[in-house]
């Protein structure tokens, strides 16, 4: 039984191993070799504008939640491309349109958006 499993696993489990040994390894020499001086500028907001660490209670813009709303629509069209590209052949006209129609309905949000100012920083 242990003899079935060895010559049919072994080589797998081998693998997983030196992966495991070479990813744990890669750790190690880069907690040695990093420096670990941090200076104000790596110590700053990253990307969102603000403290992390702050009171809870501060004003905070709206364009980051408008362009995090956009990015997942777009990100959201993607994924129903994909599928929808894949079974056009089955789905045929109607399932054209309806994509045709969904992809019209993000364009019209996006020139909205983009009308509104919503993408424009100061």
């Amino acid at each position: 039984m242990i003899y079935n499993f060895l010559t049919d696993y072994l080589s797998i489990i081998i693998f997983l191993f030196i992966a495991l040994l070479i990813s744990i390894g890669f750790i190690v020499i880069n907690f040695i070799s990093s420096p670990s001086n941090p200076d104000p500028e790596k110590l700053s907001a990253y990307e969102c504008g603000f403290d992390a660490f702050d009171d809870s209670r501060m004003e905070f813009d709206v364009r980051f939640y408008l362009v995090a709303i956009l990015f997942i629509i777009f990100d959201l069209e993607i994924a129903f491309l994909f599928p929808w590209a894949i079974t056009l052949g089955e789905i045929g006209v109607f399932g054209f349109w309806s994509m045709m129609i969904f992809l019209a309905v993000l364009t019209i949000g996006f020139i909205y958006e983009w009308k509104k100012g919503a993408l424009e920083w100061e």
